[in-house]
């Protein structure tokens, strides 16, 4: 299995080019939603990374995908800039979750 990253910048996509992560650099709407689909044609990848600004601005697509597909793993992470998320967003979200404030 091969990881793949969709990214909103040049900085991130070369970072995970380093680490040994192929990926593109989609440019728009258009851009997204052809690496998107190729992505899901291409049953080599196993964990599809995309940046968060990207995940934010395809909430849905990437929910219905998480919902009916097995494979890939849809992960996001922050961006050159970091993430926009709070601070103590894992401590909210454990909360939630468990109900126990760490």
């Amino acid at each position: 299995m091969k990881m793949f990253l969709i990214s909103d910048n040049r900085d991130t996509l070369i970072g995970m080019r380093l680490a040994g992560v192929e990926g593109i650099q989609a440019e728009g709407i258009s851009g997204f939603l052809e690496a998107w689909k190729e992505v899901l044609e291409n049953k080599e990848i196993g964990i599809l990374i995309i940046t968060e600004k990207l995940s934010n601005e395809h909430k849905e697509l990437i929910k219905a995908v998480k919902i009916r597909e097995g494979l890939p793993l849809i992960i996001s992470i922050p961006g050159c800039h970091g993430t926009k998320k709070d601070k103590d967003f894992i401590s909210k979200y454990i909360k939630e979750a468990i109900g126990v404030k760490i």
